[in-house]
């Protein structure tokens, strides 16, 4: 079996890229993380990947200014020499440009917190309280130009119950994140999505 090459583009700890990198140290799992990427120099998620064994590199997106596109460029060029078919965004905390995300569209997944369509965007525990939301949860999707806008690959719920923080709401989200973000990659990878 041929696997996949991913890189996994993160901005912080890396919580779904451990997981990700977890699930391809099994040799039948349809894909290998050959690369994880931050633009954030000091991520924690760095360390976890070296001590992992996976490659990593570093793109500080602060001297490209208000130059998207020259970042994601350069971002490109990377990936394109480490020969990546599919690209992870787990906690990358950028906003791509309509230039990359056509030129990886179907290679590109995300995992967003919330079921969407529903709490699109930042903040989407906070928001499901206050909307009284009984159900909130976590979604696998592919990348769009328009924001937490792309097919649904995997979803997952967890229920809302009376008095939850937000901070006890994202932790019950965050295991269901790590539940089915490798299950959506292998999909990917097998060609199944």
């Amino acid at each position: 079996m041929s696997r996949k090459r991913v890189a996994i583009l993160i901005s912080g700890r890396g919580s779904n890229m451990a997981a990700l990198i977890e699930a391809a140290k099994d040799p039948d799992y349809p894909a290998e993380i050959a690369l994880v990427l931050s633009n954030v120099p000091d991520a924690a998620g760095l360390a976890r990947a070296r001590q992992a064994g996976v490659a990593t590199d570093v793109i500080d997106h602060k001297p490209f200014g208000t130059d998207r596109e020259a970042f994601d460029r350069t971002l490109d060029a990377t990936l394109q020499a480490h020969r990546i078919e599919i690209v992870c965004l787990a906690g990358f905390m950028r906003l791509l440009t309509p230039w990359f995300v056509t030129r990886w569209s179907g290679r590109l997944i995300n995992i967003h917190p919330s079921l969407l369509p529903a709490f699109k965007g930042l903040h989407t525990h906070e928001r499901a309280l206050a909307a009284g939301a009984t159900q909130h949860g976590a979604t696998v999707h592919f990348v769009v130009p328009e924001l937490d806008a792309g097919p649904i690959i995997e979803q997952a719920s967890v229920a809302v119950f009376p008095g939850d923080t937000s901070e006890q709401l994202a932790a019950r989200v965050l295991e269901v994140e790590h539940r089915i973000y490798p299950l959506a990659l292998k999909r990917i990878a097998e060609g199944r999505a």
